[in-house]
């Protein structure tokens, strides 16, 4: 069964100065929030932060989807206080990007369109993908940020005010790099990102997107890095062939949406719940819940957070359910995801290849 991955550990030690009070606050939470996950169990309909328990829809799937992207974070976080720096600064840029963009200073330039290198290391001809369905990758890409996907329309009365719309940012395939491997598995130590290790080595990642698709990941569908790692030998997105793109891609995650959810990671976007029981995604117009969502569940999806209980918006596209039942993001995160590619971001490389 796919699953998320999850840890506890303790917090870091270390903390950001020259803030303002209010502000270093919020950023501190948002750090606790990353030392202290939890996991949760499934629950059906209704959950509270008393039980910290997840929801499966009844018509789900038997799989789960997975994502150890803020775990592997957690980790590098921990084991650098060059990182550590990084993530303070990429917070606290964010943080002033948000505050300019309600006083009307918006991006001058438009949307930015991200080059992308995609990495195929493959042992059978499954695993090695045709240009076609790696083209419709980056279609599904350009549809979802694009907010033009074709089931935006399913987005509920309650969160239309709040959806993303375009996010104004676009995916352009630039290269393909090929190499065949006898590796039959991968994991999560970054063996497919250096030729030393049987992988292949990220195009200048400061520039470039990098997304290697390799075969067997188990119970991972994918993982990425956060902007702090912006520019490392690492940098990038990590995606099981299986769940890459649409045509021959394994249900019930075969409409690319895991791409989709990795980016965000990239992007700087937290999955919705905040990895923890009634978490923080660092993003306003989310609504808190209890854990992540699977399957395919049905709108409204009451949790209690707070003492307040409202219906969740699980067809976010940073929580766990199918490809199918995601199809939004939220104007918050689409902010967060505007400031990492300003002029002034963490990924502004981007913009220069």
């Amino acid at each position: 069964m796919v699953k998320y991955l999850c840890s506890n550990s303790e917090f870091f030690n270390f903390i950001f100065c020259n803030r303002k009070y209010m502000y270093m606050k919020k950023l501190l939470f948002g750090v606790l929030m990353l030392s202290f996950l939890s996991c949760n169990s499934d629950n059906i309909n209704n959950q509270t932060e008393e039980s910290s328990n997840n929801t499966e829809s009844l018509g789900g799937s038997a799989f789960k989807r997975g994502c150890p992207s803020e775990d592997i974070r957690k980790t590098a976080l921990q084991n650098s206080a060059e990182l550590r720096q990084k993530y303070s600064e990429l917070e606290a840029n964010t943080e002033k990007f948000t505050n300019d963009l309600k006083l009307g200073k918006v991006l001058s330039d438009g949307t930015v369109e991200i080059p992308v290198v995609v990495n195929v290391l493959y042992r059978t001809s499954t695993e090695n993908i045709s240009a076609a369905r790696i083209a419709e990758q980056i279609a599904v890409l350009n549809a979802d940020y694009g907010g033009t996907n074709t089931d935006v329309s399913k987005i509920p009365t309650a969160f239309q005010g709040v959806k993303a719309g375009d996010v104004k940012v676009r995916f352009r395939l630039a290269n393909t790099v090929r190499k065949s491997t006898t590796k039959t598995s991968w994991s999560t130590n970054d063996a497919m990102k250096r030729s030393s290790s049987g992988g292949i080595d990220a195009t200048s990642p400061a520039n470039y997107l990098n997304i290697w698709v390799v075969g067997n990941m188990g119970q991972i569908l994918g993982y990425a890095t956060f902007p702090e790692s912006s520019g490392l030998w690492n940098d990038g997105v990590v995606i099981a062939a299986s769940y890459f793109g649409k045509t021959g891609a394994s249900a019930p995650f075969n409409q690319g949406r895991t791409a989709t959810h990795e980016v965000g990671h990239y992007l700087n976007l937290r999955h919705i719940w905040g990895d923890a029981n009634c978490g923080n995604d660092l993003v306003t117009d989310t609504p808190t819940q209890t854990g992540p969502n699977y399957g395919k569940p049905s709108y409204p999806l009451y949790n209690t957070c707070g003492g307040v209980q409202r219906s969740v918006m699980f067809m976010n596209y940073m929580d766990y359910v199918d490809d199918a039942a995601m199809f939004m993001f939220s104007a918050g995160q689409k902010t967060r995801m505007q400031s990492v590619v300003a002029s002034s971001g963490a990924r502004s490389g981007l913009r220069l290849y």
